[in-house]
């Protein structure tokens, strides 16, 4: 009998789905009697895994595109696709849940609550998710122990310093499971040796399968991005070399 077999053929590596998908989407605003046109027609794709940064000047529509990926504003006219959703159409209370379970948010100044213990800043993300008081205890625990405060989990903000403060809001973004992290200049407030810090810490949860989206004005953040956005005059360049 003949062996027909020549060695196996690798199986093709099925490319990272698309985690979000924009199209033609621009954002107008009225300001003092003028329109602010914000955005002016985005295509973007985003995939999941992903570490991307967006750059660009003040007032040139970062932080609007942030507040559309993160389901916190719907665009004037196109369409923001998070998986199958369309976030120009969805309900608002789908957009409330969008955001309770899928998205994590991280900004530049902690937003956390000073008379709250570190564990009970985390604790808080778990509230609008139906989760059993035993598996919130666990995964608040988790969460810190991600980003190596396990050890400071009953110590409040004032106790800890900006990097460690830091590190809460991400443990608290990031309790939840979502399935993206948004991140609104997340060194900003922090010193160099902080912010790599931070940088490693972010890098570390995006190689374990978290995508992330920043918006930053530091270069040297940027630059540790696998793609980095310009986002200038409304409109979007990929300036990745």
């Amino acid at each position: 009998m003949t062996d027909t077999h020549h060695g196996s053929t690798p199986e093709a590596v099925p490319a990272p789905a698309a985690l979000y998908r924009l199209s033609g989407v621009t954002r107008t605003y009225q300001q003092k009697g003028r329109i602010v046109k914000a955005l002016t027609g985005v295509d973007l794709e985003i995939t999941t895994g992903d570490f991307v940064t967006i750059q660009g000047p003040t007032g040139g529509g970062k932080s609007t595109l942030l507040q559309l990926l993160g389901a916190l504003d719907k665009p004037s006219s196109g369409h923001v696709m998070l998986g199958d959703v369309d976030i120009a159409a969805a309900s608002r209370a789908h957009l409330e849940g969008l955001r309770a379970s899928e998205i994590g948010f991280v900004f530049q100044g902690f937003n956390l609550i000073p008379t709250l213990t570190a564990a009970e800043n985390v604790d808080m993300a778990l509230e609008p998710l139906s989760v059993p008081k035993a598996e919130r205890a666990e995964r608040v625990a988790e969460a810190l122990t991600q980003v190596g405060l396990a050890e400071r989990a009953d110590h409040r903000p004032s106790e800890l310093s900006g990097g460690q403060q830091q590190r809460v809001a991400i443990a608290r973004a990031i309790v939840k499971r979502p399935k993206v992290l948004l991140a609104d200049e997340p060194t900003g407030n922090l010193d160099e040796s902080m912010r790599d810090e931070i940088l490693s810490l972010l890098e570390r949860l995006n190689a374990e399968g978290l995508t992330l989206i920043a918006v930053t004005h530091d270069s040297a953040v940027a630059r540790r991005a696998r793609r980095r956005l310009r986002l200038a005059k409304g409109t979007v360049t990929d300036i990745t070399r």
